[in-house]
Parts: structure tokens; C-alpha cells; sequence
């Protein structure tokens, strides 16, 4: 008697050729309305950067005559001129932006991902505690008056670059998500690092942070965006025009605008058309988000790539 299993070769029933088609027809149906869609929202999300564009480019009595309109109708560059009638303060203001952003979204994702590689880990029987007492922190907080009390009296950080970046450098709820995606890696691929003899700092370094990187993409961008928004705390702790972030600085220079409007509508109604207000905002927003937005491309790549090889093959 023959011990062999028997082979079954076709174990899927046969598709007819109406059914194939008929499959056919919906996957090109389902892909017709999911382009649709995707392209309808694209649309929808430019639809506003495309308006702030065209307004900052349009004379503000059409502004005020017309409303924003998405062709200016009488063409101006007299917000920008009047953004850029500084132009030494202007790049000042850039460079202290870009490098607190660089300097933080390192340091900060670096401190994120070795917070979150420690509380991931299995074997650290205090990791439960430590998650506790960070997570507590986003609960309950100090107040204003003792941090701004601890920045500027105890650790003398007022009108320097560190008081921009130390603030931020650390985030709890980065820290989490960071977490719960290092706890995906499998742990196999640690142990056999450690059978190599690889240290816990090497670990971290040469297998774990490669197989984050969606992670970390993510998280990085968060950080950046962060650093490059912030006006607040220049506001609080800075004083001297040559520390002055691009936010900051243009948050100050709105404001001086609508301090002369104010004055020149006390002095007479008619002189408040001659500052463009209304398009300089524009202006503001496309200086302040320009470099972002050209960045975001080159990052984005990083989101989708390493999703698939944390995989343990067998």
C-alpha cells in the first residue's frame, strides 16, 4: 500500500470568464471612485493655499472692495515689499528658525526614541513606573509663573538659543506613540543581537532605529513643525532682536502694522487703506510656511518605507 499523500494541484475552483470580467469591471469601478475622491479632497486641501496665494499677490483696496478672490484682479507686490523691507532682519530671522528647528527635531527625536526604546523594553521591570510618572506629567502642570520663574532665575536661560529649543525638546505623547512602535519590533531580533554581543546602546543604534523609521519620520516632522511655529516662547524669554525667530518676528511686525493703522485711522479714515493689512497676513503666511512645505516632499518618502521589514522571515 502506497504511503504517499495524495497531490491536489487545483485545489481553487475554475472562474469563469463572466465572473472574470464582472471582477474586472468592479476593481475598475472601486479604482474610478477612489481616484475620484482622492482627487476631489487634493483639490479641496489646495483650494485655500491657492487663495493665500492670489490674495497676497492683490491690491489691498480690491481686497477690501472684492473679498479674497482666487485671480487678484489688480496685481501688487507691495505686501511683499513692505515684508522685505528688512531684508537683513528677514534672513536673521530665518537662520535662528532653521537652526533651532534642525538643532531641536535632532536632539528632541534622538531623547524621544531612547525614552521610548528603555519603556518598550520587556526586561526593565521599572518601565511600568517610569511610564506612570511621564504620563502624569499631561495631567497636572507647574503654572506659568514657576516655569517662567525656573527658566529665567534659576537656570539663566533668558535672550539665549537654548531657552528656544530646551522647552520643547521632549514630548510625552511622541514618547508614546514612539513607544507602542518600538514594542512592535520582535523581540527575537534583539535577543540575537545580544547572542552577538552587542550592547544595549548598539542595539538601539544599529537594529532598532533603522526598523523606526516610519516612526520616526513621523514623529520628526511633529517636532520640526513645532519648532518652526513657535512664537511663544520667544515671547516670553526673548529680548534681543538678533535672537528673534521667523515667527516671532513677524508676529511682532503684524503688530507694529496694526499699531500705525490704529493711528493713522485716530488721524483720519482715509489713510488706513495705504497699509496693505489684509494681504501683508498673506504674506506672512507664505514666507512662514514656504520652506516647510518644499522640505515636507523629501520627508515624506519616509513614512511608507520600513513598514515591512521588522517582519520576521522564517
Amino acid at each position: 500500500m502506497s504511503t504517499m499523500a495524495p497531490k491536489y494541484d487545483n485545489l481553487e475552483p475554475a472562474v469563469k470568464p463572466g465572473e472574470k470580467k464582472r471582477r474586472s469591471a468592479d476593481r475598475m469601478l472601486l479604482q474610478i471612485i477612489g481616484y475620484t475622491a482622492l482627487t476631489l479632497f487634493a483639490l479641496f486641501c489646495i483650494f485655500p493655499f491657492i487663495l493665500v496665494i492670489s490674495s497676497s499677490l492683490t491690491e489691498e483696496s480690491k481686497i477690501i472692495e472684492d473679498g479674497f478672490q482666487l485671480i487678484p484682479t489688480a496685481f501688487s507686490l507691495e505686501a511683499y515689499s513692505i515684508l522685505f523691507k528688512y531684508p537683513q532682519e528677514m534672513l536673521k530671522a530665518y537662520g535662528i528658525t532653521i537652526s533651532v528647528t534642525l538643532l531641536g527635531t535632532f536632539f528632541g527625536l534622538f531623547l524621544t526614541s531612547m525614552t521610548a526604546y528603555v519603556l518598550s523594553r520587556k526586561d526593565f521591570k521599572w518601565r511600568n513606573h517610569f511610564s506612570f510618572f511621564f504620563f502624569f506629567t499631561t495631567l497636572f502642570s507647574g503654572g506659568l509663573v514657576p516655569w517662567y520663574l525656573l527658566i529665567v532665575n534659576y537656570l539663566n536661560l533668558k535672550d539665549t538659543l537654548i531657552v528656544l529649543i530646551l522647552p520643547m525638546l521632549m514630548n510625552v505623547f511622541y514618547i508614546i506613540v514612539m513607544k507602542s512602535f518600538m514594542s512592535s519590533i520582535p523581540e527575537a531580533i534583539i535577543e540575537s543581537a545580544k547572542i552577538d554581543g552587542a550592547s544595549d546602546f548598539q542595539i538601539f543604534i544599529r537594529f532598532v532605529l533603522p526598523l523606526s523609521k516610519p516612526a520616526l519620520a513621523t514623529i520628526g516632522l511633529f517636532i520640526a513643525l513645532g519648532y518652526w511655529n513657535d512664537w511663544y516662547n520667544a515671547l516670553l524669554f526673548i529680548s534681543d532682536s538678533d535672537l528673534m525667530p521667523l515667527q516671532y518676528y513677524l508676529y511682532r511686525l503684524l503688530g507694529n502694522m496694526d499699531g500705525m493703522r490704529k493711528a493713522m485711522m485716530a488721524a483720519g479714515a482715509v489713510m488706513s487703506v495705504d497699509i496693505p493689512t489684509e494681504s501683508l497676513k498673506m504674506a506672512m503666511t507664505i514666507v512662514a510656511t514656504g520652506p516647510i512645505m518644499i522640505a515636507y516632499p523629501f520627508i515624506q518618502r519616509y513614512f511608507v518605507q520600513g513598514l515591512t521589514i521588522g517582519a520576521v522571515k522564517g
